[in-house]
C-alpha cells in the first residue's frame, strides 16, 4: 500500500511541475490573484483577531468568562466555560480564528483533551463579515441572502456542539478549575509581544495555504482535470471542497436560488481543505484528533444546507 501511495504521490508533483512549465504565466496570474485576496480580506480580517484570541488566553481572561458561562457551556456542549472564547471568537473572526482559540486553551491547561476536540467540532466558524458581506451582497446580490446564511450557519454550529457532547461521554468538565482565576496570568509587555509575533506568524500560514489552494485550483482547470472530474454544479461543489473563496465565487449565474444557496451553506460549514490545512498546522503535535474535527466540519456543512434550504422555502 505504501509502495502504491508513494507511486501516486510522485505522478502528481511530476505532474505539478509539468503544469507549472506549461502555463508559467497563468500560475503566476493566480498567484496573484491569491496575494491580493490575502492582502485585501485575509490578512485584514484575521490579524486582529488572531492578536485578540491570544490576549485573551494568555492574560487569563478566559478564566473569568468561565466562571460567568460555566453554568451554560458545561450543561449544552459538556464544555468548561473558559471554553465560550473561543465559541464566541468564532463566530465573529472567522475561520480559523475559533479553532487556534480552542488549541491555546488546551495548550494553556484551560481545558482537557476532550473538551478541546469537542470544541474544534463546532467553533471553526465563518465570521459575518464573510458571511454578510461577500457571499451575502457580493455573490448573492442579497443582504437578506447573508442573513439567512449565516443564521443558518451559527445554528448548525451550536446543533453540532450540542450532538458532539455524547463524543466520549464518561468524560465531562473538571469541577473548580476557574475556582480562583488571574487576571494576568502572563505580565503583559510578554503576553502582548508574543501576541503580536504568533498572529503574524498564523496569519502568514494561512496566507500560504490559501495562495497554494488558489494556484492549485487555476492548474486543475486549465489542465482540464476539473472539467473531466465533473462539470456543472458539481465542479462548483468540487471547487468549494478544496477552496472556499473560489467555491463561492463560482455560485453566480446558472441554477435555481434554493440550490445555490444550499451549496453556499454547505461549502461555509465545511469551510474547504484549505481551511483544514490551516488547522492542521495549529494543531501540530498537539495529540488533538483532526479526525473528530473534520468528523463536526462535514456535520456542519450537510446541517447548514438542510436548515439553508427551509428557510428559502418559508
Amino acid at each position: 500500500r505504501r509502495k502504491y501511495r508513494d507511486l501516486m504521490l510522485g505522478l502528481a508533483l511530476l505532474c505539478a511541475v509539468l503544469a507549472l512549465m506549461r502555463w508559467p504565466q497563468e500560475s503566476m496570474a493566480a498567484a496573484r490573484d491569491g496575494l491580493a485576496l490575502c492582502g485585501n480580506v485575509i490578512i485584514p480580517s484575521l490579524f486582529p483577531f488572531f492578536v485578540l484570541s491570544s490576549l485573551v488566553v494568555e492574560l487569563g481572561m478566559s478564566r473569568y468568562l468561565g466562571r460567568l458561562l460555566e453554568g451554560v457551556m458545561a450543561p449544552l456542549f459538556r464544555v468548561g466555560g473558559a471554553c465560550s472564547s473561543a465559541l464566541a471568537l468564532g463566530f465573529v473572526g472567522g475561520y480559523p480564528v475559533g479553532a487556534r482559540t480552542a488549541i491555546a486553551l488546551y495548550e494553556n491547561g484551560q481545558c482537557s483533551k476532550t473538551e478541546a476536540e469537542r470544541l474544534l467540532a463546532f467553533c471553526n466558524n465563518s465570521g459575518p463579515a464573510f458571511i454578510l458581506g461577500v457571499v451575502g451582497t457580493g455573490i448573492f446580490a442579497s443582504s437578506r441572502a447573508g442573513l439567512l446564511l449565516y443564521l443558518a450557519h451559527i445554528a448548525a454550529s451550536l446543533c453540532v456542539g450540542l450532538l458532539f457532547r455524547f463524543y466520549r461521554p464518561g468524560e465531562g468538565p473538571r469541577p473548580g478549575r476557574h475556582a480562583a482565576p488571574q487576571f494576568q496570568a502572563a505580565s503583559f509587555p510578554v503576553a502582548f509581544t508574543h501576541s503580536i509575533t504568533g498572529a503574524l506568524s498564523s496569519t502568514l500560514n494561512i496566507c500560504a495555504f490559501v495562495l497554494f489552494f488558489t494556484v492549485v485550483i487555476r492548474m486543475l482547470f486549465l489542465s482540464g482535470v476539473m472539467g473531466a472530474l465533473a462539470g456543472g454544479a458539481a465542479q462548483r461543489l468540487i471547487t468549494g471542497l478544496l477552496e472556499l473563496s473560489s467555491g463561492v465565487s463560482s455560485l453566480t449565474g446558472a441554477g435555481t436560488v434554493t440550490g445555490r444557496l444550499s451549496m453556499a451553506a454547505f461549502m461555509l460549514g465545511w469551510a474547504g481543505l484549505s481551511v483544514h490545512c490551516q488547522v492542521l498546522a495549529f494543531l501540530g503535535d498537539s495529540g488533538l484528533s483532526l479526525r473528530t474535527y473534520l468528523t463536526g466540519k462535514l456535520l456542519h456543512g450537510g446541517l447548514s444546507a438542510l436548515f439553508t434550504a427551509l428557510l428559502v422555502r418559508r
